[in-house]
């Protein structure tokens, strides 16, 4: 699946996008012929479902989420009035799957540990000044973001370590943490020894 939708809060693991159906169930990825070679581009991107050139027609849309959430509603698309164009020429409106995707991050962002609300506003402040060092010196921001990953991983592996230590099973830090089972057993696993 290609992701149209990420937050800074929940990255990849959480990254949403447009999904369409044909005959109630997701295609597979529509493969595009680009001339000769070995090489065949494929993409599951919903203006890739406009049955041209013998793809599949998307029938409806619905949010997805790359956790393998998906979303129950459907919305139609109606064919009668994109015609013959190209979904991604066709004036879709994608409110919809949106706002279903994020009603999703919002019951994730439930479920998930709450930060600090001073960590939450030190997050926001630090992301904002990274943000405009980037524009203004990139060389100053890319030094603080070194600086910054190297603090996050190593309060990454003392606190998995207290984790570990304390007998937190990984479907719980999963859910704790807003990932997936497969990332809070990295974590687990990888923890320093204090």
């Amino acid at each position: 699946m290609e992701y149209d939708w990420w937050t800074a809060e929940f990255g990849d693991v959480h990254a949403g996008a447009a999904g369409v159906l044909v005959g109630g169930k997701e295609p597979g990825p529509v493969y595009i012929d680009i001339g000769s070679g070995p090489n065949i581009l494929s993409t599951t991107h919903w203006t890739a479902y406009g049955g041209q050139g013998g793809h599949p027609r998307a029938e409806a849309i619905r949010a997805t989420c790359a956790c393998g959430w998906r979303g129950t509603a459907h919305y139609p698309v109606d064919w009668t009035a994109i015609g013959d164009q190209p979904l991604h020429q066709a004036d879709i409106d994608l409110t919809g799957p949106l706002t279903d995707w994020t009603a999703h991050l919002s019951a994730v962002r439930d479920a998930a540990v709450p930060l600090p609300t001073p960590l939450t506003a030190l997050l926001a402040e630090i992301t904002e000044q990274l943000n405009t060092t980037a524009v203004n010196d990139p060389l100053a921001a890319l030094r603080a973001a070194g600086f910054l990953e190297r603090i996050a991983t190593r309060a990454t592996q003392e606190a998995a370590a207290a984790v570990r230590d304390d007998g937190i099973h990984a479907e719980t830090l999963a859910t704790a943490l807003a990932t997936t089972r497969t990332k809070a057993l990295v974590l687990l696993l990888t923890a320093q020894d204090r």
